[in-house]
């Protein structure tokens, strides 16, 4: 298993550019599912995660070609298989996301528990997933960690999310593309990734109506044809970059590739706490500050501030002047990774599973670490570039499944990290 050896302090400064989203990226493959022809994809992030979709797509029959790097051609010709590959589900969460197009195309479709990071009051639960789709007609067997979900004909239906759910509403949108009838979403997720993914089905024969909104109105056809699809920046990525910058804090860190209007939450709060950025239609750039203030910050769905940027956000209050109060509202778990960063000297406290309180500004120092997860691995990177001596994580698996070629590209504005086969 690999890790990282970060020698940090060093001074950050120069140009990085974001990757494509990789929430847009995971969602295209099973469209391909749906498809007659070939969907071309564009700005592709080489990511694990997009690994473990495009082997799960080869499994069920289809074919990826790649063009040149970040751009692919995937297609279905002949479906192999209505079942999911155990050991791919066990490895990532989206993984969920090839149930309804398979369920629509074949009437069934078998699966373990999707797999993923380990955040959330136990493993990730499904319900919602399952509950949409015995409304569009599917019966849901369960055999212990095993389903079975069939269907004659899937039907349109109207379905509220109890909770909002990013992957809920793409996964139903998707799978209402081809169910008999007018399907309605309601208490849909708003990310810019939903946006996009309904404008591509758009553009290949879909009808949907709303995307973007509360509700959304989707009318079944019979089959998507073939389209091109660019993978829209991503926004997680650009703001950790953003996070970085400010906490390095010792020099000028252009991030490229990016949209700005995305990050409103973030920058709501950077100017709160003093962060000093400029901004253009696609980059950002962060200066130097003299001194960063401590600010309260609960996350919240879209446009509120994402639950994936509080682990870096965490850290960089570690740095900031006054008590900050970080309130996890999308899962409760995500917060048990701060005790790495109080083991690396951060003032710290736990008021329960959700809330923590940080006292700063702290120095940190480097220690040996396990990466969690994917967030909050990509957090204890961050601490170890701005702690002083040496830090090592281990399971950068977990890094990796979101971040291309992290090391490489932080490497090249400064960073000194070490990418160590064990």
């Amino acid at each position: 298993m690999a890790k990282f050896i970060i020698e940090g302090e060093q001074p950050l400064s120069g140009e990085i550019e974001v990757s494509g989203a990789k929430n847009a990226a995971l969602k295209i493959f099973p469209v391909a599912l749906l498809t007659r022809g070939v969907i071309r994809i564009s700005n592709l992030p080489e990511i694990e995660d997009v690994y473990r979709a495009q082997e799960i797509l080869l499994a069920l029959g289809g074919q990826v070609k790649k063009i040149r790097k970040g751009k692919i051609e995937i297609s279905l010709k002949n479906l192999s298989s209505f079942s999911l590959p155990p050991d791919l589900v066990s490895k990532f969460r989206a993984s969920i996301m090839f149930v309804g197009p398979l369920l629509a195309l074949t009437g069934e479709v078998k699966f373990p528990h999707p797999g993923g990071c380990v955040i959330g009051a136990g493993r990730r639960p499904i319900d919602m997933f399952l509950e949409g789709f015995k409304k569009m007609g599917a019966k849901v067997e369960i055999f212990g960690d095993y389903y079975r979900l069939t269907a004659k004909k899937l039907k349109g239906a109207n379905i509220f999310f109890p909770k909002i759910t990013v992957s809920g509403t793409e996964s139903l949108m998707i799978t209402a593309c081809l169910a008999e009838g007018i399907t309605i979403l309601k208490n849909c997720a708003l990310e810019p990734e939903i946006v996009a993914l309904a404008d591509y089905l758009n553009s290949v024969g879909a009808k949907i109506e709303g995307a973007g909104t509360s509700t959304i109105k989707i009318k079944g056809v019979k089959r998507l044809r073939g389209g091109e699809y660019k993978i829209i920046p991503d926004r997680i990525e650009a703001g950790t970059f953003a996070i970085l910058a400010a906490a390095s804090n010792t020099g000028e860190i252009l991030i490229k590739n990016c949209y700005p209007e995305h990050l409103e939450a973030l920058l709501c709060l950077f100017d709160r706490i003093g962060v000093n950025y400029l901004l253009d239609k696609k980059s950002i750039k962060i200066l130097p500050t003299k001194k960063l203030f401590a600010c309260d910050m609960t996350t919240h769905e879209y446009p509120g501030f994402p639950t994936d940027l509080q682990p870096a956000y965490t850290v960089l209050m570690t740095q900031a002047h006054g008590s900050s109060l970080i309130h996890e509202t999308i899962y409760d778990r995500r917060l048990l990774f701060t005790d790495l960063l109080t083991q690396m000297g951060a003032n710290i406290v736990m008021a329960d599973p959700h809330r923590i309180v940080i006292n700063g500004p702290t120095k940190l120092y480097g220690r040996q670490l396990i990466s969690p997860d994917l967030r909050a691995g990509m957090a204890l990177l961050i601490a170890g570039l701005i702690a002083k001596g040496k830090t090592e994580i281990d399971n950068i698996y977990q890094i990796d499944r979101g971040y291309e070629k992290i090391d490489e590209r932080l490497n090249k504005i400064g960073a000194k990290i070490k990418r160590v086969e064990s």
